[in-house]
């Protein structure tokens, strides 16, 4: 028997027409609010010419979008920013130069690799010293940038007659090109990047040099987040597999081996 009224059967089809829409629009594509960074080329970067963030991060960032059928709003956060961003809902993942470690891992979910990279050793550009690793250094002033894992390697092997730490990576190299310290260590692909660029002068980074301390950069999602993490790892199993990670790598010179 249909004892409904003209007036609730006319709601009823509304409701659900509108939860119809809503289920296909959640099951088909989709927007993720992508954290980047301003100051971390070449993984991202503000490009002063089209005033967006670019870099490798930002065409990964894409890529796997397209491959996972989402489209990426990159939102520009500082570096100390994304992670309490991301866990409080106002990203949804991050696509930055950062590292997976054991410390970021219990509050955060990594993808799989995108890149993997260690230190390098960063010395005068007249230094023809042959550096394997740094024991050849002992006794002397070196830098390294604050806060990073490469402070704690330093200070770990205690042989060095001082330790002098910077904000950045750009006052750093400034000290070695003035002789102010004998050599540095930091992010091998952005020193080499910004010597590329011809934005360090004066410095080079020491060929024979072996890093020790090797990680994995990886797309971060909030803890426990299955669902976005899963989406991801597909699409980057599918630029892996077809070619389109080791292009936008090869783009921005950096080499296309990914650790497993």
């Amino acid at each position: 028997m249909n004892s409904l009224s003209p007036l609730f059967r006319r709601l009823a089809f509304g409701i659900c027409a509108t939860f119809c829409v809503a289920t296909v629009h959640a099951a088909g594509a989709a927007s993720y609010k992508v954290g980047a960074t301003a100051s971390g080329s070449p993984f991202t970067f503000l490009d002063i010419k089209s005033n967006s963030i670019q870099g490798v991060m930002v065409d990964v960032a894409n890529a796997v979008g397209k491959a996972g059928g989402f489209t990426s709003e990159i939102e520009q956060t500082n570096f100390a920013g994304l992670i309490p961003s991301l866990t409080s809902g106002k990203l949804d993942f991050i696509a930055a130069g950062m590292l997976k470690t054991p410390e970021r891992a219990q509050v955060v979910d990594f993808s799989a690799p995108v890149y993997a990279y260690g230190e390098g050793l960063i010395v005068s550009a007249d230094d023809n010293a042959t550096y394997t690793d740094l024991s050849s250094l002992k006794g002397q002033v070196v830098g390294v940038q604050a806060g990073t894992i490469f402070y704690d390697m330093l200070n770990k092997l205690g042989i060095f007659k001082e330790i002098r730490t910077y904000d950045s990576i750009g006052e750093m190299v400034r000290d070695l090109s003035l002789g102010r310290i004998k050599a540095a260590v930091g992010d091998q692909p952005v020193v080499a990047y910004q010597i590329r660029q011809k934005l360090f002068k004066g410095v080079k980074l020491a060929a024979d040099y072996k890093p020790v301390n090797v990680g994995e950069v990886c797309l971060v999602v909030r803890k426990g987040d299955s669902e976005t993490l899963a989406r991801l790892n597909q699409a980057i199993a599918s630029i892996k597999a077809d070619g389109t990670l080791e292009a936008i790598l090869k783009k921005w010179g950096l080499d296309a081996q990914v650790q497993p």
